[in-house]
């Protein structure tokens, strides 16, 4: 009849793997998770709805890239499908950590003797577990040094999706800086760094980068130095700035402006580690070639 059928191929491989057997337990710990919490019912609130989204997104996520490897229906996307699971596991360590201090910081109180409190205890556990499958999953991944093909497989690349996420934290927190040039400077750094390193991510995964009119690895080493200039003078100026003349208030809860900007310094100080080892990992890949 001269027509054509498409076989659906199975690729058991996906799940009998290292990496496979990560995914896996991933997907049963965040379903673990997020189902006990809602069993709960006690997940209000900005932090917990946060949670509930990571455990959430965490799960779907990875159940779809386990089926379209069993599947073999990733090479069908226009995407680079390496960068975008190393990106995605990388970016699922960051947030189920954050979910796993958060959640019991905020809704976990002393003593715990309550059927509540030990499914939230049960729960936590869950996403502290689920955090080293993730973990596990990115050291598995990881590109052996020399190799370039995946770049978000790399140090470097890990790297851009972490300052990427620690940005997005910075601006959870920000508040009461209008009016101040310092902190109005440090603002537009956070915001400037975080686009373009966004960029860089979506370009990589929707394999656009090979349009760029210049060597790729040497912008990157420039954009790098120059995050990293514009990140010490943030270091230097958001503190200078957010506290001179200002004391910690008594009482000072949870969401006090004060808590808020000790967050903000210490990210930003995580953010120009990140942008200095960055740099010194790009200068070796571009410039010290392995044998």
């Amino acid at each position: 009849s001269g027509r054509t059928m498409a076989v659906a191929t199975v690729n058991l491989r996906a799940l009998t793997s290292w990496v496979g057997i990560t995914r896996l337990f991933a997907i049963v710990l965040s379903c673990l998770a997020f189902s006990l919490v809602a069993s709960t019912g006690h997940f209000g609130g900005p932090y917990g709805t946060w949670c509930m989204f990571t455990w959430c997104f965490c799960f779907a996520v990875t159940l779809l890239v386990l089926l379209l490897e069993l599947l073999e229906l990733y090479p069908l996307l226009p995407l680079s499908w390496d960068d975008f699971t190393s990106a995605f596991s990388m970016l699922a360590v960051l947030m189920v950590f954050t979910s796993s201090v958060v959640f019991p910081a905020t809704f976990i109180s002393s003593p715990c003797s309550s059927n509540l409190c030990a499914r939230q205890a049960v729960a936590t556990t869950a996403s502290c577990l689920c955090f080293l499958a993730y973990a596990v999953e990115v050291a598995l991944t990881r590109a052996k040094p020399g190799d370039i093909s995946s770049f978000l497989s790399t140090v470097p690349g890990l790297l851009k999706v972490f300052e990427a996420y620690v940005a997005c934290l910075i601006f959870s927190l920000l508040d009461e800086y209008n009016g101040e040039p310092g902190l109005m400077w440090c603002v537009a750094v956070y915001s400037i760094c975080f686009i373009i390193t966004l960029l860089i991510i979506i370009f990589t995964i929707g394999r656009c980068l090979t349009y760029i009119p210049c060597p790729l690895e040497k912008m990157l080493v420039g954009y790098n130095f120059l995050a990293l200039l514009m990140y010490l003078t943030a270091t230097i100026i958001w503190p200078l700035y957010s506290f001179r003349g200002r004391s910690r208030p008594d009482p000072c809860g949870t969401h006090c402006w004060w808590n808020k900007h000790l967050g903000v310094t210490f990210l930003t100080i995580f953010n120009l580690i990140a942008y200095l080892v960055d740099l010194v990992y790009s200068t070796r890949m571009v410039f010290v070639r392995a044998p």
